[in-house]
């Protein structure tokens, strides 16, 4: 989906907290009465028009349901009121197409990304790693492989001769770590990803697509996903028994148990460290230093959309299904409302990072016997 409404809307946003003194877009330095208070002249008001830097962001996928572009204002809203940034977002197909975005920066070329922590294996010479986002204080996330309570799957090893749904070839919590644990379970993952496994087929495509396909087509026995994409259809009952340190460190732990349908949990990874935000090794102007100081510094409301009403409107959704009883509600009305919910940015905060806190996806490519630079 992509919709320019948002866009316009944070631009506006932006101008408005211009005229009372946060600096952001072209548009906020055209308060004539601000620049007379401040003994400025047109001249000036002109320059700081061309001062403003376009910082290209790369936007990685993880759930189809998701417009990214609609998730992140309140990070690029943030970045704009206190930078003399504007923040354009380019939305790739899928983890390949951020992959090859990144590859082919040139020199001058102002990216940053979001992208899945294998993208520090897969392109380590051609990114600086920014900061790695973190889910309310959780620095480490989860994959999990379920399946329906009525499939008859009670342990990993039955899934032999079954198929798996999956997220992306190369997602570390959606193919990649379910892939490990079923090797580690005893079944032959073959040759995949890039290929086929001899005891199980796959079939990949995004996290939610994934959870999807299990549920709704009885020919898919299971689905590996991160854990933000099933487990709030796990009851928590069930990482007490499996998972001490999911329990201990997951942020999806509280909401556990809270979505329907009901999933029966068969497999959750160990920690896993969450995922980078990056930047174009060959840019190396001072702007890059002091976003990435300010993504760092940020305080929690810098995550926040300021009204979800706005969210729903940027999702064609009517924004009254928010506040309504749940019970007065269609069931197309609930999905609309789960929908903007869903549009939360899923970080809180990026903390410091580096490209050694991301060896353990180095040595699950390892394990796993793959090229990271063929990916």
């Amino acid at each position: 989906m992509s919709d320019n409404r948002w866009s316009a809307n944070r631009r506006r946003f932006v101008k408005a907290a211009g005229a009372a003194g946060i600096i952001g877009l072209a548009g906020c330095a055209d308060d004539d009465a601000g620049a007379d208070d401040a003994g400025a002249d047109d001249g000036a008001t002109a320059g700081d028009v061309d001062d403003v830097t376009e910082i290209r962001w790369i936007m990685n996928p993880a759930e189809e349901a998701i417009d990214i572009e609609v998730q992140y204002q309140p990070l690029f809203r943030y970045l704009e009121s206190e930078a003399d940034v504007e923040i354009v977002g380019q939305p790739t197909a899928d983890y390949s197409g951020t992959i090859q975005e990144l590859r082919r920066a040139e020199e001058d070329d102002r990216v940053f990304a979001d992208t899945s922590p294998g993208a520090v294996a897969q392109v380590p010479e051609e990114i600086d790693v920014t900061g790695m986002r973190v889910a309310f204080g959780a620095e480490q996330y989860f994959s999990l492989i379920t399946t329906t309570p009525d499939s008859g799957i009670e342990e990993l090893s039955d899934l032999e001769g079954e198929t798996v749904a999956t997220a992306e070839p190369t997602s570390v919590s959606g193919t990649l770590f379910p892939l490990l644990t079923l090797r580690n379970a005893g079944l032959d993952i073959g040759s995949a990803p890039g290929g086929s496994p001899d005891d199980f087929e796959l079939r990949t495509s995004d996290h939610t697509t994934a959870r999807e396909q299990m549920i709704e087509d009885d020919r898919i026995a299971a689905a590996g996903t991160g854990a933000f994409s099933t487990a709030a259809h796990v009851p928590q009952e069930q990482f007490d028994e499996m998972s001490q340190d999911f329990v201990d460190i997951s942020a999806e732990y509280d909401d556990a148990g809270t979505r329907e349908p009901e999933l029966q949990l068969l497999g959750v990874s160990d920690p896993i460290p969450r995922a980078p935000i990056v930047s174009n090794a060959a840019w190396e102007e001072s702007i890059k230093d002091e976003l990435t100081q300010l993504m760092i510094d940020a305080p929690q409301e810098a995550f926040e959309h300021d009204s979800m009403a706005d969210v729903a409107e940027a999702l064609n959704v009517d924004p009254s299904v928010l506040d309504a009883d749940e019970d007065d509600l269609s069931d197309d009305e609930l999905s609309d409302r789960q929908l903007v919910e869903d549009h939360e940015l899923w970080f809180s905060g990026v903390v410091e990072a580096s490209h050694e806190d991301f060896d353990p996806i180095v040595e699950l490519g390892q394990e796993l016997g793959l090229d990271w630079g063929d990916l």
